[in-house]
């Protein structure tokens, strides 16, 4: 199945022994892989006694349980991001207890671009069993899944790649049109446990002009993070700042068009400085 070349073989630190995420891993997609991947063991498509992924996981899966990345670093590293945004969606998703077509397919969109049609209803598959996963745990106990493979994810992933992964989330949650208060609550939840903010929640809730053909001042100021009121140097440091911590090039690993997803990022953040640099006469 294709499935087990875009997924099941080419997990890097998701399938590492006693993940987290190997185990939400085994949980979604043991019903769509082929015999080679899933195995006989019946414990390789769901959570162990110890809450981690099948011991047959990393022996099936193809990954080098010896070296970080196996032998495909920028295949499995990549790959191991974009199953970390398709997990982390089901939360932002479900936050308010209503899964928007728009918000699914968006996932379709980001499914199909980057790995073709038949990934779309693989994609989508896993999905719904992440929110059968969601259903069965319970909230207290799918929160704190939700936790760990943030902790996890922090570990192998530097904080451009947290933000751009935030910054997905943050789309999904906006493309119906309307963020309610429960997703705003839920990203900010994910910011926490990636090691970001709440601000940069807030900082990318106002990109995309919010609908308009034009960002505002007001939106400019929000998304530098700073009041109207901060000085001059004030607004000058926000800026450094933030194109520090959203540079294109700190996601370069993650392919082409994860990294033209930062790059309109980071032209929106340009945009907003030259608005409030013009409005001062800077």
């Amino acid at each position: 199945m294709e499935i087990a070349k875009w997924i099941g073989g080419a997990l890097g630190w998701v399938l590492a022994g006693g993940s987290v995420l190997g185990a939400v891993a085994g949980y979604c997609i043991g019903s769509l892989l082929d015999d080679a991947f899933a195995g006989s063991d019946n414990s390789a498509g769901g959570f162990n006694n110890n809450g981690a992924f099948g011991a047959n996981a990393n022996a099936n899966s193809g990954y080098n349980p010896n070296s970080r990345f196996g032998q495909r670093p920028f295949e499995e590293e990549r790959n191991s991001f974009l199953f970390s945004m398709l997990v982390l969606s089901s939360y932002v998703i479900k936050a308010d207890d209503k899964v928007m077509h728009s918000e699914m397919e968006f996932v379709r969109s980001f499914l199909r671009d980057n790995f073709g049609e038949q990934a779309v209803g693989q994609g989508e598959g896993i999905l719904l069993r992440l929110f059968e996963l969601q259903k069965e745990q319970g909230e207290a106990q799918f929160k704190e899944t939700i936790r760990k493979s943030c902790v996890e994810i922090s570990f192998h992933t530097n904080s451009g790649q947290r933000l751009q992964l935030l910054n997905y989330l943050v789309i999904i949650a906006k493309v119906d049109g309307n963020v309610s208060p429960e997703e705003v609550a839920a990203l900010k939840e994910l910011a926490g446990y990636l090691g970001l903010s709440a601000q940069d929640v807030e900082s990318m809730l106002n990109m995309g002009n919010n609908g308009k053909a034009t960002a505002s001042i007001e939106d400019a100021y929000k998304i530098l993070g700073i009041s109207p009121n901060a000085t001059n140097d004030e607004v000058k440091a926000a800026y450094r700042k933030m194109a520090l911590k959203h540079h294109p090039d700190r996601v370069s690993t993650l392919g082409d068009d994860v990294r033209l997803a930062a790059e309109r990022k980071f032209q929106e953040i340009n945009e907003a400085k030259e608005r409030i640099f013009k409005a001062r006469g800077l």
